[in-house]
């Protein structure tokens, strides 16, 4: 097992003191501070499913988000000069109606934050209409739908029909990216979103980019 396996598999066992460690040594080796996040990141996706399948409760959803801040404190130094970009901006986040899973959207707003952006974040299980109204007073560049089942989709594709028409005219019109462990080109042609990830920290890039782009 390699180094970023091993914190993979610490992550899982939400072991916060090995995770650290590895973490700690792995960037005394030189490996890529983007690389460590995804491997933690990995070990969160198995947090979640030992959550699902109620080998875990509720506290250890809370130590996971724990040790996923406490990596991005020590990786942050080499995030910011991997990921490096002039645009922030404001991100309106949230889990759609239908869906209460908020580990990825917890980490995408714990990233966006990182790297300067103005976080609002809506939790889970948000009717489009809370997002219209949430972005007609926040004022979003992006608009983040985060979601993991199926039947999620849907109320993607009406959140983001809702706030393309009754936002039409706004300058500029909020990027749309849909995020979540499911996601893939096919379901973001369904969404009608502009953009799509399953990875918090690419989910960030992209959005930097996209916000670049425009300025």
């Amino acid at each position: 097992m390699n180094r970023l396996e091993a914190i993979s598999t610490a992550v899982a066992a939400l072991d916060e003191k090995t995770v650290l460690y590895l973490v700690e040594a792995a960037i005394a080796e030189g490996n890529n501070s983007v690389d460590i996040v995804h491997a933690v990141q990995e070990g969160m996706r198995v947090v979640g499913e030992r959550y699902e399948q109620k080998d875990i409760y509720l506290s250890g959803l809370i130590m996971a988000g724990e040790i996923f801040r406490s990596v991005m404190a020590v990786a942050r130094p080499g995030l910011e000069s991997e990921l490096a970009g002039d645009a922030s901006g404001r991100v309106l986040l949230g889990t759609v109606a239908g869906d209460i899973h908020d580990i990825g959207k917890n980490m995408a707003a714990l990233a966006f934050r990182m790297f300067g952006f103005t976080v609002e974040d809506l939790g889970v299980d948000v009717p489009p209409e809370s997002f219209l109204e949430a972005a007609r007073s926040f004022r979003p560049e992006i608009v983040g739908l985060s979601g993991l089942l199926s039947t999620a989709f849907t109320n993607m594709r009406d959140t983001v029909a809702l706030l393309r028409q009754e936002l039409a005219g706004s300058d500029p019109m909020p990027v749309f990216v849909i995020g979540g462990g499911t996601i893939d080109e096919q379901v973001a042609r369904y969404v009608g979103a502009d953009l799509w990830t399953d990875d918090a920290m690419e989910g960030v890039r992209l959005c930097q980019r996209a916000l670049e782009n425009r300025r």
